[in-house]
């Protein structure tokens, strides 16, 4: 044999024992995750600290400051390699602080209620008489002396948002007012000819706002359903500066309660509503951040495998589900990788995103920004939603034989769980022009990956989506510890499987374009 027949020989031979070497290497770390996903999963203490010792998470708040510190330093005691991202700036900040109201007189109660973000609160403890409020201008006239210290009953159901104080509200307002005077006009004219039937009059909730306001209430009350929704309106918010805030709180209240009010409003019968609301705000501008744990590939760096929620959440409860349910899972499945000793070939990327709830601010400006090539992103991994069970994704057929071959060590990774692999049938979708949903979506736009792991009860936990949605219930009590758990031994699992294969997934069949 020639002498360069033995070196290629001698090359081949220590080349596959390269690869062995390294596939027993990534095989015992995902051994690792996995014992270690199953006897000390540290998901819901993360979480923990998320919902009770941080708190609602807005963008602008000291709340959403404190989790990026929090997480950046969790991602560095791990030993990853942390990116904190700018992504923007709100004009003024919000900090939401207790709130109480009760009835005094009548039959007193406590009083169930809510406020939306960035909503103004009450100059300490104020009591107040209540009134219904005025639909015309002869109505608005006849009680204005009466208004001066007066909480007041306005029309129309809770949808989360406060009333538009801008002077696109006031126009909006306004031109209801002025044609129902017109309507009044010609439904006079109407009776006056013998006619019964009248054209109906148009509403807006808070009819004569700015006059209330100008009048001296106290605040206005809108029915609510429980449980109670609050959010906020980007309008009102880019219109803020520390000197120019909402005049009068904004109370949405138990659709039950606000109903014994009104009737005892037109009873005429005299109680007051004692109010003590602690929002506080923020001068501005305030600044928000993305946080980004890596983990850099040792062979192809700048290929990479991604997973994220989104770090902000509505302050009117905790953020336990939306999105405590993807950071907490991410975060662990960080932690897991780390502990194990995981040294993947490619790069991965544990995102957690700001704003997503104020138009997916945080993931937009990843893209957008060309932080990453996203020719090079195997595939973006979102969990936003439910607290539910990763049990699975259903993927194209391109994209099949690898998925099954990462998964395989989920198959015994839990007495309960299973973690299946399934084709997608039928065409492909088209490639998505618009945003919406959560995070996944500007990813989608680019034409990335972004295969979801599919959600599941198997134990039956009667879990609500619309229960949580932005209202007062999304706590930390509301998430499933088995289910999270277990989500985030399968997110390690898979992330570090994928950033081990010798190509990125395959795109073909993604999309129909």
């Amino acid at each position: 044999m020639k002498r360069t027949g033995r070196i290629a020989i001698l090359v081949c031979l220590l080349a596959a024992a390269h690869l062995s070497t390294a596939k027993t290497r990534h095989d015992q770390v995902v051994e690792k995750i996995i014992e270690t996903g199953n006897t000390d999963n540290r998901t819901m203490e993360h979480l923990d600290v998320l919902s009770n010792r941080i708190g609602g998470r807005l963008i602008g708040s000291n709340a959403y400051d404190n989790a990026v510190e929090w997480c950046e330093s969790m991602f560095e005691q791990w030993g990853l390699e942390v990116w904190v991202q700018e992504v923007g700036e709100v004009p003024v900040g919000f900090n939401r602080g207790p709130w109480f109201g009760r009835m005094l007189g009548g039959n007193g109660m406590n009083l169930h209620f809510a406020t939306p973000s960035y909503t103004v609160g009450t100059k300490g403890v104020q009591r107040g008489h209540v009134l219904k409020e005025p639909l015309t201008q002869a109505e608005f006239n006849n009680m204005k002396e009466s208004l001066k210290g007066a909480w007041v009953l306005i029309g129309g159901t809770n949808n989360g948002y406060p009333v538009d104080w801008t002077e696109k509200g006031d126009s909006i307002r306004n031109a209801a007012i002025a044609e129902n005077m017109e309507i009044d006009r010609k439904n006079r004219e109407a009776r006056m000819k013998g006619e019964t039937e009248m054209i109906p009059r148009k509403y807006e909730p808070a009819m004569f706002y700015r006059q209330m306001v100008e009048a001296g209430i106290l605040g206005i009350i809108q029915s609510s359903e429980v449980p109670i929704r609050a959010l906020y309106d980007r309008k009102n918010l880019d219109q803020m500066t520390f000197d120019n805030l909402p005049a009068v709180p904004d109370i949405k209240l138990d659709g039950q309660q606000y109903e014994v009010i009104e009737e005892m409003v037109a009873r005429r019968e005299y109680f007051q509503l004692e109010f003590d609301i602690r929002n506080h705000f923020r001068m501005g501008p305030v600044k928000y951040h993305n946080v980004i744990g890596v983990i850099r590939g040792s062979k192809y760096p700048d290929e990479y495998v991604l997973a994220g929620g989104h770090l902000d959440a509505y302050d009117v409860a905790t953020g336990g589900v939306d999105c405590g349910s993807g950071v907490a899972p991410v975060m662990e499945a960080a932690r897991l990788i780390a502990e194990a000793g995981g040294k993947p070939e490619r790069s991965i990327l544990f995102c957690l995103w700001a704003g997503e709830e104020f138009g997916l601010l945080g993931s937009k400006y990843f893209v957008q920004s060309g932080t990453v090539d996203m020719n090079k992103i195997s595939n973006y991994f979102n969990r936003d939603y439910t607290p539910f069970l990763s049990a699975g994704v259903t993927v194209p057929e391109a994209m099949y034989e690898d998925f099954v071959k990462v998964s395989e060590p989920l198959k015994d990774a839990h007495p309960e769980f299973t973690f299946t692999v399934e084709k997608r049938q039928g065409d492909p979708r088209p490639r998505p022009t618009s945003a919406g949903g959560s995070d996944h979506a500007y990813f989608a736009m680019e034409g990335v990956p972004t295969i979801g792991f599919n959600l599941r009860d198997p134990k039956g936990y009667n879990f609500s989506y619309d229960e949580i949605w932005h209202t007062e219930r999304d706590t930390y009590n509301k998430s499933i510890p088995e289910y999270q758990e277990h989500t985030a031994t399968c997110t390690a699992v898979i992330l570090y499987g994928l950033a081990n294969l010798d190509h990125i997934l395959s795109r073909e069949g993604l999309y129909a374009d």
